[in-house]
C-alpha cells in the first residue's frame, strides 16, 4: 500500500484541489494524513478557507469517522537550515548564513538542492514514527510540481547521489530515493477530457515509467456530464431538422421550426464535445493504469465541494470497509469510468 501519495497534473487541471480531495478521502475512519505542498502558492489554504500555511504541521479539517487531514506548506529555505542542524548541528551558524544570503543561493543557484529539500522533507514525513512505533501519519498526500517537471522533481536525488559518493548529502539522497522508488510511493497525474491535457499525461507516464518511478492512477477531473443518450447524439450530429421539429412539435412547444436552429446548434456543439471526449478516455485506456474520474463542480470548488468530491473517490474504490487506503495497483481490465 503506497503512503505516499504524489499529485501532479498539467496547469489548469485542478491538481491541487485533487490532492486536497484525496487526502481528506484517505483519512477515515480515524486515519491521519498530511497533505503537503511544495510550490509556495498556499493553493491548499485557500481550498480549506484558512490562514496560510506556516513551516509547520497543523490540522485544517476532519474527514468522515473521525479522521485528520494535517497540512504542511515546505519551505525550502527553512528546510535547508533543518537539514543543517540535522546534520552539522549549525543551528546558530546556519541562522549567521540565511541573515547572509548563504540559504537564498544554496536553494535556488545550487543545481537539485532544492527539490532534494523538498522531497526528502516529505518522505521524513512518511518514515517518521511515535515513540510506540506506530507512524505518525497513515498516508501523506504531495500537492506536487506540474507534469512536464514531475519525473526531474522527483529524480533529481539520484543526481544528488551520483555527485556525492558518501556522507551526510549521499546518505540523505539515498534515504530519499528509497522511499520514492519503493511501493510505498505513488504518482497519481490528474487530467481532462481535452487533447493537450491528456497528451501531456501519456508523456508524463513514458517519463515517470523511464525513470522507475511508480505510476498509480490517471484521475479524470472536471468530467461534465452527458445531456443527450446516444441516439440524440446521433441525430445532432448528423443534423436531423425534420425529426427534432416534430419531436418538438409533438411535445406542444409552438414555433418548432424557429426553435430548431439554435436547439441544433447547441446539441451539435455537445456531440462535438462527447465524440471529443471518447478519443481522449480512449487514449487514456490505452496507458493500462486504473482511473477515477471527478465531476465538475458547476457552482465551483468550496471546503463543501472538497468534500463531495471525497465522497465520490471513496465510491469510486468501492466504498470505505475498514481497508486502510486505496489500491493504485493496476488491475486486469480496469480503465477509465463512464
Amino acid at each position: 500500500m503506497s503512503r505516499l501519495q504524489v499529485v501532479s497534473g498539467k496547469g489548469g487541471t485542478g491538481k491541487t484541489t485533487v490532492a486536497a480531495a484525496l487526502a481528506l478521502a484517505l483519512a477515515t475512519e480515524g486515519k491521519r494524513t498530511l497533505l503537503v505542498e511544495v510550490e509556495g502558492r498556499q493553493g491548499i489554504a485557500q481550498l480549506f478557507e484558512t490562514e496560510a500555511l506556516p513551516y509547520e504541521e497543523r490540522k485544517i479539517a476532519v474527514s468522515s469517522g473521525g479522521g485528520e487531514v494535517h497540512a504542511l506548506a515546505i519551505d525550502a529555505e527553512r528546510a535547508l537550515l533543518d537539514y543543517l542542524q540535522m546534520f552539522y548541528k549549525l543551528g546558530s551558524a546556519g541562522r549567521a548564513l540565511k541573515k547572509i544570503g548563504a540559504i537564498d543561493f544554496a536553494t535556488t543557484i545550487a543545481p537539485g538542492v532544492r527539490d532534494v529539500l523538498l522531497t526528502g522533507k516529505a518522505c521524513e514525513a512518511v518514515r517518521r514514527r511515535t515513540k510506540q512505533g506506530a507512524y505518525v501519519y497513515d498516508y501523506v498526500v504531495m500537492d506536487a510540481p506540474p507534469t512536464g517537471r514531475i519525473t526531474r522533481f522527483l529524480n533529481v536525488n539520484d543526481e544528488v547521489a551520483g555527485l556525492a559518493k558518501f556522507g551526510p548529502i549521499y546518505n540523505q539522497a539515498q534515504a530519499v530515493m528509497r522511499v520514492l522508488k519503493s511501493p510505498e510511493t505513488a504518482v497519481h497525474l490528474v487530467t481532462l477530457l481535452e487533447e493537450m491535457p491528456v497528451q501531456e499525461t501519456a508523456d508524463g507516464v513514458a517519463e515517470l515509467r523511464a525513470a522507475d518511478l511508480r505510476v498509480g492512477r490517471v484521475i479524470v477531473n472536471m468530467v461534465r456530464p452527458q445531456l443527450l443518450d446516444e441516439t440524440a447524439v446521433r441525430s445532432a450530429a448528423h443534423g436531423r431538422r425534420k425529426e427534432i421539429a416534430a419531436a418538438l412539435t409533438a411535445a406542444g412547444i409552438g414555433g418548432a421550426r424557429t426553435l430548431v436552429g439554435p436547439l441544433l446548434e447547441q446539441a451539435s456543439d455537445h456531440a462535438r464535445r462527447v465524440a471529443l471526449e471518447r478519443e481522449q478516455r480512449a487514449a487514456l485506456e490505452r496507458l493500462g493504469l486504473p482511473s477515477y474520474e471527478l465531476p465538475l463542480l458547476s457552482e465551483g470548488v468550496d471546503l463543501a465541494g472538497l468534500y463531495r468530491l471525497s465522497k465520490e473517490l471513496r465510491a469510486q474504490n468501492g466504498g470505505h470497509d475498514g481497508r486502510d487506503g486505496y489500491d493504485d495497483r493496476p488491475s486486469a481490465g480496469q480503465g477509465t469510468g463512464s
